[in-house]
C-alpha cells in the first residue's frame, strides 16, 4: 500500500522538480548560446576576412546578396544538441551569380581582404594571382571587375601612357633612337648641339655629298671600281719584303673616300687583317702620312686635325682658322658629332679653353654653323651693313669688333661679297685693308681668312698651298691637309687658281720641293684620275 505523503513532502517535491527543470533549461540555453559566435565566426570567410570583431561589423556584405540577416543571432536555427555538427542556413547563403556590385567605394584598393566598410569582398577565385589589385599591364585579365576611373582594357588610369596589348614596347612619346644608324658609333651621348656632345647626326649635305657641289674635283669615284680586286693588289704590294708604293698609290690615290673604305672591308673580309696596320706598318715618314689621312673618312680627319692643334703647350691657330672658315654648316655639324664620339667632349668648348677675346668668339660663332647658305641678296641691306662696319671701325676711334664679328660669321657669300662692294664705295678700301688697320694678332688673321673665303675659297687654298712650300723647307702638315681634303671637292679650281696666281702649275711646285712617293702621291691627287 503506497504511503500518502504528507503535504509538506509533496510541496517540497513539486519545489525540487521545477528547480531542477529550470536548472536544465537554462543549461540548454547556456549551451545554445556559448557555440552562437564560433559558428558566425566561421561564416565570414567568403572571399575575405571578417575583420570587424563580431556579427555586427559586418558592413561589406550587401543585404540584398542573397546572406541571411546577421543582427544578434537571428539567421539560425534553433539547435537541439549542446554540439551541432553542421552549420544550417537560412535558404543559399552564397548566390550562384556573381556577387560584385556593379560600383561602389573605390576609396581603398582591396587585394584579398575585405577591410570592413569598403568595396564587397570578392570571392576568391575571381583575383588575379598577382599580389597587386592592377591587372598586369598587356594582358587580357577576366574576371576582374572595372572599377569607376579605369580603363575597361588596361591596369593604368585614363589618360596616362600604357603598354599596348600584345608584345611590350616603347609607350608613343617616348624617347627614341634616331632611325637610320650613322656612319660612326653611338656612345650614348647627350644630345643637341652645344650642350653635350653625342650629338644626333645632323642631317644634311655634310662630308659625304660633297662632291661636285661647291666646285670641281680632280679625284672621283672610280667607274670600274672592284673592292676585291684593288684589296688584292694592295696586298700582293706589301707582301714579302717591302712595299710597292707605285701599287699603292695607283690603287688609294685613284679612290674616293668612301671607295677606300670599300676596300678596307674587303682587305679585312679576305685576309683577316687591318689595312690601316699593314700601311702604317709598311709605310714611313711624309709618305705614310698622306696614305693613312686618305684612309681616314673626312670629318675624322678634320676632328684628328683640330684635336692635333689644340693638344700640347699652344695653339696652332692657322689649322682652327682653315678649318672653321672653310666648311659648310653641315660638315661643321657632322664634324662636331664626330669629334664628341672620338673624344668625349665637345669642340665648341675645346675651342673656348685653348683660345682668348675676340678670336675666341668668332670661332665660336662658326662653331655653331649657323650660316645663312642661301642665295638671296639684298643691296639695300648690303649698303647699310657696309656703313655699319665703317662706323664700327675705321668712322670711330678704336674698333666695335662684335659689329665685324656679326656680319661676317652668319650672312651668305653672295650677299657678303655685294657688302665688301659697297665698302669699298664707302670708304674707298678694301674690307681686308680696314681689318689690317684696326685688328691685331689672331682675331685679324681669322676675319681676313673669313673675307678671303667669301671672295674665292680655291684662291684662298691656292695661297695657302703656295704658302706651304714657299721660303726653306716645306710645312707639310698643311701641304698634305690641304691637298687631301680638297682633292674630292674643288681641286680643279685651286688648281687653276694656283697657275693664275703664280703663274706656275702646282704640279710644278710640288716636284720642286717634296720628293719620292709622298711627291708622286701629292701630284696623282692634285692631277687626279
Amino acid at each position: 500500500t503506497p504511503s500518502v505523503l504528507h503535504p509538506f513532502d509533496m510541496f517540497k517535491n513539486i519545489l525540487v522538480s521545477g528547480v531542477k527543470q529550470l536548472v536544465e533549461t537554462q543549461l540548454n540555453k547556456s549551451n545554445q548560446g556559448g557555440n552562437q559566435p564560433s559558428q558566425q565566426s566561421s561564416m565570414n570567410y567568403g572571399g575575405g576576412y571578417n575583420q570587424g570583431g563580431g556579427p555586427q561589423s559586418q558592413g561589406g556584405y550587401p543585404s540584398e546578396s542573397g546572406y541571411s540577416s546577421q543582427g544578434g543571432s537571428q539567421g539560425y536555427q534553433p539547435q537541439q544538441s549542446n554540439c551541432p555538427t553542421e552549420l544550417n542556413y537560412s535558404s543559399a547563403p552564397y548566390p550562384s551569380s556573381a556577387p560584385y556590385p556593379s560600383g561602389g567605394d573605390t576609396g581603398s584598393a582591396s587585394i584579398g581582404f575585405n577591410m570592413g566598410g569598403g568595396s564587397s569582398p570578392y570571392p576568391p577565385s575571381a583575383y588575379p594571382s598577382a599580389s597587386s589589385g592592377y591587372p598586369h599591364p598587356g594582358y587580357n585579365q577576366s574576371g576582374y571587375p572595372s572599377q569607376p576611373g579605369y580603363s575597361s582594357h588596361s591596369g593604368y588610369p585614363q589618360g596616362a601612357p600604357s603598354y599596348p596589348q600584345g608584345a611590350p614596347s616603347y609607350p608613343q612619346g617616348a624617347p627614341s633612337y634616331p632611325q637610320g644608324t650613322p656612319m660612326y658609333p653611338q656612345s650614348g651621348y647627350p644630345h643637341a648641339f652645344g650642350s653635350g656632345y653625342g650629338n644626333a647626326m645632323p642631317s644634311g649635305q655634310g662630308y659625304g655629298q660633297q662632291q661636285g657641289m661647291w666646285g670641281t674635283p680632280s679625284v672621283k669615284p672610280y667607274p670600274a671600281f672592284n673592292a676585291n680586286v684593288d684589296a688584292e693588289i694592295l696586298r700582293k704590294a706589301m707582301k714579302g719584303f717591302g712595299c710597292d708604293n707605285n701599287k699603292v698609290i695607283q690603287v688609294l690615290c685613284a679612290r674616293s673616300n668612301g671607295q677606300r673604305q670599300e676596300i678596307a672591308r674587303a682587305f679585312k673580309t679576305m685576309y683577316g687583317k687591318d689595312l690601316l696596320a699593314d700601311l702604317k706598318s709598311e709605310l714611313h715618314g711624309d709618305f705614310e702620312d698622306i696614305v693613312l689621312a686618305l684612309m681616314d673618312r673626312p670629318a675624322v680627319y678634320d676632328a684628328k686635325q683640330l684635336r692635333k692643334a689644340m693638344e700640347g703647350l699652344g695653339t696652332r691657330e692657322s689649322v682652327l682658322i682653315e678649318i672653321m672658315t672653310t666648311r659648310t654648316n653641315a660638315q661643321i655639324g657632322e664634324l662636331r658629332y664626330v669629334y664628341g664620339q672620338m673624344y668625349h667632349c665637345d669642340l665648341e668648348k675645346d675651342l673656348i679653353g685653348e683660345t682668348s677675346g675676340h678670336f675666341k668668339r668668332l670661332l665660336v660663332s662658326l662653331c655653331a654653323g649657323g650660316r645663312d647658305e642661301s642665295m638671296h641678296i639684298d643691296p639695300v641691306r648690303a649698303n647699310h651693313d657696309a656703313r655699319k662696319l665703317y662706323q664700327a671701325g675705321e668712322g670711330r676711334l678704336g674698333t666695335d669688333e662684335s659689329t665685324f664679328n656679326a656680319i661676317l660669321a652668319s650672312q651668305n657669300y653672295g650677299q657678303l661679297r655685294l657688302v665688301f662692294d659697297e665698302y669699298h664705295k664707302v670708304c674707298n678700301r678694301s674690307i681686308e685693308q680696314s681689318i689690317q688697320n684696326e685688328f691685331s694678332g689672331d682675331i685679324r688673321d681669322g676675319l681676313v681668312a673669313v673675307c678671303a673665303v667669301v671672295r674665292s675659297k680655291a684662291a684662298y687654298f691656292a695661297t695657302l698651298l703656295h704658302n706651304s712650300m714657299k721660303g726653306m723647307g716645306t710645312r707639310d702638315g698643311d701641304l698634305i691637309r690641304a691637298v687631301v681634303t680638297r682633292c674630292e671637292v674643288d681641286m680643279v679650281d685651286i688648281r687653276s687658281a694656283f697657275e693664275s696666281m703664280y703663274k706656275q702649275p702646282l704640279e710644278k711646285m710640288i716636284k720642286g720641293d717634296c720628293s719620292g712617293s709622298y711627291k708622286d702621291a701629292l701630284i696623282a691627287l692634285v692631277r687626279g684620275n
